[in-house]
């Protein structure tokens, strides 16, 4: 059975692209980071999608000693209250991290190269970016081709990057995951690292915007 690696947050759109991955006859391998991260509560979240979809999983535990990001700074303010039109036209925000998808991407590549994977699968996509400059389909597409020339497997076009939600809005996305039988109740968007979700950070914002678009309550929501 062939193999991928597939980049699991806890977060709706990687819980989407694991059971797509799984949808395409994949044996999954969940790859998870611990960087520090505010909302440290999606990696319970991304252990019960692992358990429940059958993928194994790998945590890694990073740190980012140079902050320089609202996400792992807890005295750095999170962005709140914006609409969607405010958050697609406000730029980079502060919850980027810098180039954490190219070190993500990049310990992925190692750990899908040492268990003869033959495909990696990363759940970004453009709507849900925020201006974030490693959710673009440009960035992905270059990193293929770094994957493709600067890899073992690659070099033998064993390997390939996939992102396959690239291009979907988020309400398309959570059409996809619900047929696909994704537990939502289990996926965690939400920045700040509370006991719910706050409605009103980016993300929060976003996700509820998709599941509206989608005719679709959020059983997250409706759960807390």
């Amino acid at each position: 059975m062939k193999k991928a690696v597939v980049l699991l947050s806890g977060g709706l759109d990687s819980a989407v692209t694991l059971y797509y991955a799984r949808d395409k006859g994949y044996d999954c391998h969940a790859v998870m980071f611990d960087y520090g991260q505010r909302h440290g509560r999606e990696l319970l979240c991304a252990e019960k999608i692992a358990k429940a979809c059958g993928a194994s999983i790998k945590l890694v535990r990073l740190e980012l000693p140079w902050k320089g990001s609202s996400l792992v700074d807890d005295k750095a303010p999170i962005p709140s209250g914006r609409s969607s039109r405010e958050i697609k036209e406000g730029g980079i925000p502060s919850t980027y991290v810098p180039a954490r998808n190219t070190i993500f991407l990049s310990i992925a590549a190692s750990y899908a190269e040492s268990i003869r994977a033959s495909a990696i699968f990363i759940g970004a996509h453009t709507e849900d970016s925020s201006g974030y400059p490693d959710c673009r389909a440009e960035y992905l597409e270059s990193f293929g081709k770094v994957v493709a020339t600067g890899t073992k497997l690659g070099l033998e076009n064993k390997l390939k990057l996939e992102f396959p939600l690239i291009r979907k809005k988020k309400a398309e996305i959570i059409e996809l995951g619900r047929g696909l039988g994704v537990p939502f109740e289990n996926t965690w968007s939400c920045y700040k690292g509370a006991d719910g979700p706050c409605g009103t950070c980016d993300s929060c914002v976003l996700r509820a915007k998709g599941f509206k678009e989608a005719g679709m309550e959020d059983p997250a929501v409706e759960r807390t």
